[in-house]
């Protein structure tokens, strides 16, 4: 949710540009966890996030992510960041996990 505190500009309300970077990396690893239908420690290796235009000031921000590639070793995800609708996205990214130790048991 927005909230005073995130926002990157005080002069348009508008949310912190590293915020959005941190959303997505979050559910992109989510999103690995639940490819892998178990909880197993993860490292982003590579994060790439396109930013289309600001956030809308004072909306909060929603986010979804798809692993769409699982190896071995790594995970591959793309996420976007929007307020509304999936198709008017605030930022896109894409990314790569590593899979890192055993399985949870």
């Amino acid at each position: 949710p927005w909230r005073e505190d995130l926002v990157g500009d005080p002069e348009t309300g508008v949310l912190a540009g590293g915020l959005v970077t941190t959303l997505l990396d979050h559910v992109g690893g989510i999103a690995v966890w639940v490819g892998l239908k178990t909880f197993r420690p993860i490292a982003t290796l590579d994060l790439r996030v396109d930013y289309m235009r600001a956030a809308l000031p004072h909306r909060d921000l929603l986010a979804e992510a798809r692993c769409y590639k699982l190896t071995r070793s790594v995970a591959f995800v793309r996420a976007w960041a929007f307020e509304d609708r999936v198709d008017d996205p605030v930022a896109a990214a894409q990314s790569v996990y590593m899979l890192t130790g055993e399985r949870a048991s």
